[in-house]
């Protein structure tokens, strides 16, 4: 049987408890993303919910790990892929996320002009943070589906 290490932390409201490492690290990533925010302040004050605002949204997330599966894809080619997306939407996403580094938009001088997107390094770095979340989601999705029935949202 494998003994837990244990250490103790301090909690935001001044309380102490023996947790395991996991936990501390945790709380300690939390201190360090969050611990200087103050809470009334409106959320465009706030970094962190700026950029998880534009890089977690369900149209960013599906364009980019389409962009990793692929390397490289026009326009068209995304939004088949990206099934529901409107052309509006495709196309402020890709500017937003250019923008933010995440991909390169490439335009060929043609006729008819062929433009081509694909993932910058900082893209590639964080769809691999993405699909490690979407690893334990599919390995825990019957967790959640067997929480969901329970509780009668199926």
């Amino acid at each position: 049987m494998n003994k837990k290490e244990v250490t103790v932390a301090k909690l935001g409201m001044g309380m102490e408890t023996i947790i395991d490492n996991q936990k501390v690290r945790t709380i300690k990533k939390l201190e360090k993303m969050f611990g200087h925010i103050d809470y009334r302040n409106p959320p465009e004050l706030c970094p962190v919910r700026d950029v998880m605002s534009v890089a977690s949204d369900q149209w960013s997330i599906l364009i980019l790990l389409w962009l990793g599966y692929f390397s490289v894809l026009r326009f068209n080619k995304l939004k088949k892929y990206v099934y529901g997306i409107s052309n509006k939407v495709l196309s402020q996403r890709l500017k937003v996320l250019e923008a933010d580094g995440y991909i390169e938009r490439k335009a060929y001088p043609e006729v008819p002009i062929r433009v081509e997107y694909n993932l910058t390094e900082f893209g590639r770095l964080y769809v691999d943070k993405l699909l490690d979340l979407a690893e334990w989601m599919h390995d825990n999705s019957p967790k959640v589906l067997a929480n969901r029935k329970r509780y009668g949202l199926e």
